[in-house]
Order: structure tokens, then sequence, then C-alpha cells
């Protein structure tokens, strides 16, 4: 580090007087050693003392005529000579700063021998000032504090590479080479585009510095803020502490090994970099997983990952249910990179109707990171390509995608190729994202290639939270939020609502607080007051009876299966709702993953209302219910993806409920044969059969009227209740009572009619075709003997089947 022992800031001229250590000397060039071999008799004599004995800065200029190199000391210590008659040297002897033509400063030894009127100029030098040795050069003292107080390198990027045809196979060291490098040249000025050469190991190397990071002493100590600057006229001193990053020249074959002690050139993550920055709520876990597998081994220095044999991960697959924020992870993945912006391609875009074109289009995601990995190596940055829809364009292989004409194959072969191909880049982040995992060529899912996959899920109650506070933090702000909105309760009341979903509610909740703002009778005409508009609690109330989710319950159709209510007219009707309690307790505590229930009885004897009414007990987040009706019109395999879908749905959530109803008609079976649908028995029994993830249990609800066809067919359930009719004439009078619609004198009466008719106390029929019967008594005048009048016909029709 920088501190003030190591450094001065400003232009102090006169040195301390006791002795120090070479870095503790005031003038910046401390320290230099002599080069191997030095001409015309001049030695170096350590650092320049004392700056004030050499002709002030901003001098005479002079004209002088390039010229080479007395010899290969100062080629390759990047020294010029000069004659000590045209250049006065300091009283130390050691090198004088010499601005060139106004722009390029070089570090020069001024001689007794050298001829007058000459400065030497090394190739590389020449070509970095644009100079022939025919030209003449203006020449003057260079003060490096008389411009800026940032004199000193702090770091500098330099592109390497072999100056000749002899070279080596062997990488290099790239901390020996910066150790070498800052020996040879420490104290000498150095800006963005110059040129030198460099002998290392008997090697020459060329040197081209790309960027220079300038600091001084006060930065350094204060907020360390810092530019890499690529300015020709920002220079500065190379330091002993200056950090040298290498980076390999693309058209040398030069290798360089990776540093083990300092991170990559090319940092991945920001330093100030915080989740919740990203302005994405409940995915902390997802985010903390994706940068363990991702992002961690490339934090690393590079020579330490290659030491410990790391691979980096070069693709991530995102997948689930569609709003909950995979794209948005996405797009918010470049805000945590100190790096170039992600390519983003949507995968109906790769498609071309020119024949070869949509494989050109994935060669030219890579070509950016293939460039750059022939340049840099393992110091190359990450390139990110961010492919959306991915499913579109990379089916599995010979499914028939791309029309027949095997485009998707094509394109599927290529993205192969590139992510882990006879070519292997390890510089590419590939990020895929689908709704449909399923639908994904396999070989495009192992280790190498997309091998991480993360499951982008509904959020939990407290992501909903986050979400919710995320969306209304500028209302908030800006006093549009009312003082009784709860979030925390929102949040109870958004289950299975995803990230996209919540957005919608906010706007939904927003358009009935804008719409009391409305004058009325108009459409678009505001109320004066509209500058105190507040978003409160009843507008999201309003706006939950609007906006569903996607993945939540289908509370409109078990509304409607309990439309009339249940009836307790009997104690089994409360021991079936308490065994269907346990079995939800059961399930919720996660002892029992997948639970499957049987609810068998009569036609008409309320299976499928208190099977819907179980579910809405339970409260779970996901109720789906899967009717026969809902498959109308479909062939076999339409119903078997009807049904799959379903369990597929179910579990994304964490606790889920799906009632079968009416279960023999949906494998089709009819007495006439018998005959059923094969394929689709298969598909229940394998679906029933198969455990949910882990942490997403299934309790499944059927309902059949045909319990025997379930043993013939071998559909097996884990638990079964019997749901029974209205057997007796105290059942039959207390389902009269329930309803309404009798008087107790109506009710005897009805009841008395009934035995007299059928001389019997039995009865024996379905709760739906009781309250069937009251609905049309209703519409007599004379309810109890109209009641009783069809009952008995009820009766007697049910003892004839």
């Amino acid at each position: 580090m920088f501190n003030r022992d190591n450094l001065f800031g400003g232009r102090q001229q006169q040195p301390p007087q006791q002795s120090q250590p070479p870095m503790r000397q005031p003038d910046p060039r401390y320290g230099q050693q002599p080069p191997p071999s030095q001409s015309y008799g001049q030695e170096q004599r350590g650092s320049s003392r004392n700056m004030a004995a050499a002709p002030p800065a901003g001098g005479r200029r002079m004209q002088l005529r390039p010229a080479k190199s007395p010899d290969n000391s100062f080629t390759f210590g990047n020294i010029s000579a000069v004659s000590s008659q045209d250049v006065p040297p300091n009283q130390d002897g050691t090198d004088v700063y010499l601005l060139i033509n106004g722009q390029c400063v070089v570090s020069a030894r001024p001689i007794g021998q050298f001829p007058r009127g000459q400065i030497s100029l090394s190739d590389p030098q020449r070509t970095w000032m644009q100079v022939a040795l025919t030209d003449v050069v203006e020449v003057e003292r260079y003060d490096p504090f008389s411009a800026t107080s940032q004199s000193y390198l702090g770091s500098l990027d330099i592109e390497v590479g072999f100056a000749g045809k002899k070279s080596t196979e062997t990488p290099y060291d790239q901390d020996e080479l910066a150790q070498a490098f800052v020996h040879t040249f420490r104290n000498q000025i150095f800006s963005p585009g110059q040129q030198l050469l460099m002998d290392y190991r008997s090697i020459p190397l060329r040197l081209t510095v790309r960027t220079v990071e300038l600091v001084d002493l006060r930065s350094m100590r204060s907020t360390g803020d810092t530019k890499q600057h690529t300015n020709p006229q920002a220079r500065g001193i190379l330091t002993q502490e200056s950090a040298v990053n290498w980076f390999k020249d693309a058209k040398s074959p030069i290798a360089l090994k990776g540093s083990t002690r300092r991170p990559a050139a090319n940092s991945v993550i920001r330093p100030d970099f915080k989740f919740e920055d990203m302005g994405i709520g409940g995915l902390d876990k997802e985010f903390s997983d994706i940068f363990r597998r991702a992002f961690a081994s490339r934090v690393f220095p590079p020579g330490l990952a290659e030491k410990v044999g790391i691979q980096h991960v070069r693709g991530i697959l995102l997948f689930g249910p569609p709003g909950t924020g995979k794209t948005l992870i996405a797009r918010q993945i470049g805000k945590m990179l100190n790096a170039r912006e992600p390519k983003v391609i949507n995968g109906p875009e790769v498609l071309n109707k020119y024949v070869g074109q949509s494989e050109e289009n994935i060669r030219k995601l890579f070509a950016d990171a293939e460039k750059e990995q022939k340049e840099k190596g393992d110091e190359s940055g990450l390139h990110i390509i961010i492919f959306d829809e991915l499913d579109a364009v990379c089916k599995q292989r010979g499914s028939g995608a791309g029309g027949g004409t095997g485009v998707g194959d094509s394109v599927v072969n290529q993205l192969l190729s590139k992510l882990d191909g006879v070519d292997q880049l390890n510089n590419i982040l590939l990020i895929g994202m689908t709704n449909r995992k399923d639908m994904i060529d396999e070989a495009l899912l192992r280790p190498g290639r997309l091998e991480v996959h993360m499951e982008i899920s509904l959020p939990d109650e407290f992501g909903r939270q986050q979400i919710l506070k995320i969306h209304t933090a500028k209302a908030r702000e800006n006093g549009r939020l009312a003082a009784d909105v709860s979030l925390e309760e929102l949040a109870r009341e958004t289950r299975n609502f995803s990230g996209a979903e919540i957005q919608g509610l906010i706007r939904s909740a927003t358009s009935f607080a804008l719409q009391r703002h409305v004058k009325g009778g108009t459409v678009a005409a505001l109320s004066d007051d509209v500058v105190d508009m507040q978003i409160r609690m009843e507008d999201f109330l309003r706006a939950l009876e609007e906006v569903h989710p996607l993945f939540g319950v289908s509370e409109e159709d078990l509304d409607r299966c309990v439309e009339g209510g249940i009836f307790h007219f009997s104690s089994h009707i409360e021991r079936i709702l308490k065994n269907g309690h346990d079995f939800i307790e059961q399930v919720r505590s996660g002892d029992t993953p997948l639970l499957s229930v049987l609810l068998h009885g009569p036609t008409g004897s309320g299976k499928t209302a208190l099977a819907a009414r179980i579910a809405m007990d339970s409260e779970f987040p996901f109720i789906r219910l899967v009717r026969p009706v809902d498959m109308v019109g479909m062939n076999e395999i339409q119903k078997i993806q009807h049904l799959q879908k379903a369990f597929t749905d179910a579990y994304k959530s964490p606790l889920n409920v799906l009632v079968l109803d009416n279960i023999e008609l949906i494998v089709d079976w009819v007495p006439v044969g018998p005959r059923f649908s094969s394929a689709v028995l298969a598909a229940i029994k394998g679906l029933m059969t198969n455990k949910p993830p882990k942490g997403r249990p299934l309790l499944i609800l059927a309902t059949t009227s045909e319990r025997t066809v379930m043993n013939q067919l071998q559909l097996v359930f884990k638990a079964q209740i019997a749901v029974p009719n209205v057997r007796t004439q105290q059942e039959l009078a207390h389902i009269m009572q329930e309803s309404g619609a009798f008087d107790q004198e109506g009710i005897s009466r009805a009841i008395g009619d009934i035995e007299n008719t059928l001389e019997s106390r039995e009865i024996g029929v379905g709760v739906a075709q009781v309250l069937l019967s009251i609905q049309t008594a209703m519409q007599d005048q004379d309810r109890a003997g109209r009641f009783a009048e069809v009952m008995c016909e009820a009766v007697a029709n049910a003892q004839s089947v």
C-alpha cells in the first residue's frame, strides 16, 4: 500500500537529511538498480536525491535528430542517450525526464561522448512516437509534478508478446514477470500506447502499455477513487508498489500462467455490489447459489484456480413458472458485474429462413469471447450470453423442431460445440431461461454445458413481502401509499402469486385509486383532488378479487362444488371431515410427501362437495380441481398432457392439493364391454405413484361412484373414505330443517307422507337428490306435499336400480 513513508504528495524539492531506505526517499525515483552493463563509462548511482540540482523543468527547447541506441542496455532498458552538452545531467548522475514533441516522455541518460544534436531512440520508441530517423524532434525537460498531483502509477495493464523469432513454449509466470519489469524500469514514466522492449531470460519481449491507473498519496489514503486511463496524456512514474497486469498479444504465441496472488485483470464482481441493489425480491437464496456455482471461482486469482484444477461453470439454466423473475434475474446480473454488458438474445430471433444463417447467428454470439480468449488467455474478461426462451430452438434433437428441415438440430449442435467443443472457451457464461425444462435437449443439460439448473419458483410469504415493498417503494416515498396499507397482510393474502402477478395486483389497486378521482359521468376527466390521490388498503382488497394467480387455488370451481353448503345430517359427515383434516395435517407436516385418498359412495352422495370442502379447509396455496368436463373433445395424448400439466403445476408450490373428480370418467370407463383408456389409466397410475420434489408435498383427493371398478383397474389409493346416502327419516328431517325451506309442521307432514307412501322408514338416496327435491318443492304452494311426492319417486327409482 502507498503511505507517507513510501511517497510524498506535491513537488517537494528538498529531501530529508537522515538516511532512509530506498522506498522512503521523497523523490519518486527511489532505489533504481544499475542495468547489467553501462556505456561510455557512466554508472547510474541510486535514485535522484536532489531534483533541485537539475536545470528547471520547462527550460529551453532544443531540436535533436533521432539516432540508434548505443547498445542493448539502452534498447532493453527503455533509456535514450543524449549528449551531456545538450542536456546537463543531474548532479548525482541519474537519468532525466525529457518531453518529446510535447507528447511523449522518455528517461534519458546524458553522456559526454554521445554526439551533440542527437537523441537515441529504439525502434519501439520511434514507433510509439511516430518519428523516423530522418526526422527532427523537439526536446525539453519534463517535470512530472507540474501538471497533476497524480504522478504515480497505481497499476498498469501491459500487452506482452515475443519481439522476434526467438521464443519459448514455456508459460511465463505473471508475478515473476511483473517483478522483473519493475526492477528493470522502476522510476521511469509510462503512458497508454507506449511501446518498449524487455530482455527476460535472454528472450526479447515486446511490451505495449494499454491502460494506466494514476494515484497520489492523498487519494490512496482517503477515498481510493482510481480510474483506468487510456488517454496517452495520462502519465505516471513506475514505483516498487505499482501493480502490473499482463495480457497476451493475440498475434504472439506467448503463453502466460495465471497469477496466484492477484485476481484476474478483469474483476468479475463489483467490490461494492449488494444483492438488495438489484431490485429483485424473494430470490436471495437463488442469487447466493448462482454466485457460488458460477462466479465464485472467477473471483479468485486465475493461477490459484489453475492449481486447484477448477473449471469455470460455462452455463446456467433458469427454469420455473412464468412471471417468477427468470428474465429479470438474467438482466440484473449485468449490474453485479464489473465488465461489459451481457449479450441478450431471444430464442426465436436465432432462427432464420436462409440456410446456415441460424448457425451463423450462434457463432456470432461467441465471436468476441473467442477473440479475447486468444489475446488474453486466462486473463480474459467474462462474456455473458443471456438466452431467453431457450426451449424455442433447443428442443430434443430428432423431434422435428425447425419445420422438418433439421435447422433446430443444427442450432443445438452448434451451441453444443461452442459450449464444450474441441476448442473450449473458459471466458463465457451462457444463461438460458425456459418454462419447459423437459423440452430442452438433454445433451445441453450435462455438466460442462448448462450444468447449473436453478429453479426460480413461486415466492414464499417473506419473498412476496419483499416484492411488494420493492414495487411500492416509489409510492411510499412520495406519500402515495396510505398508512392503512399492510404489506404483511397482502403477503399473506397473495398465496401462490408470482412476482409478475404481484406487480399486476399493484397496478390493479392503483387503477381503483385513480378511479376515485374521475369525475362522475366521464371517462377521462379528473377531479381537482387528484393531487391528493393515495392507494388504500381497500384498493388492494378489490384488486385481489380481480387478479388471480395462475398457480393458485381454483376458488371459483371449488365454490360451485359446495354451492349448497355441507349438511351435517349424520355423524358420518363429521367423521369424513375429521379424517380429511387429519390427512391434511399429515401432508402439511412433511411426514407423508404423497398421499392419495379415495372418496367413494353412491351417485349424488356429496363426494365432490366433501372433497372440495376438505381441500378448501386446508388453505394450501395450490388447489386444483381436475374434472372430466375439462377434457371433453381431447384425445388420449391430450388428456395425458392435461393430467401431466396439473401434476407438474402442483410441484411448484410448497403445499398442494389435487382433486380428481369422477376418476372413472377420466379414464373413459363405461360398463358396456367394459371399456376404458389404458393409456390414460397408465398415466394416472404413474403420476399418482411418482413422489413430488422434496419440500413439495401433494395430497390427492379422488372421487368415484364405482369403487369396484377401481379395484378391477388396480388403481390403488393409500386411504379410502366411504360417503353414505341419506338413510333414515331423521337424517332427511335434519336436511329439511337446515335448508330453511320448511317449518316444523311441514317437516313432520312431509316425513309422514313419505313413510305412508313407501311403507318404510328407509330413505337411501343421495344428499344431492334431497336438495334437488327441496328446490323443486319450493316452486309449489304446498311445499311439504310436493317434497314428499318428489322424494317418494326418487326413493322408488333408487330401489329399482
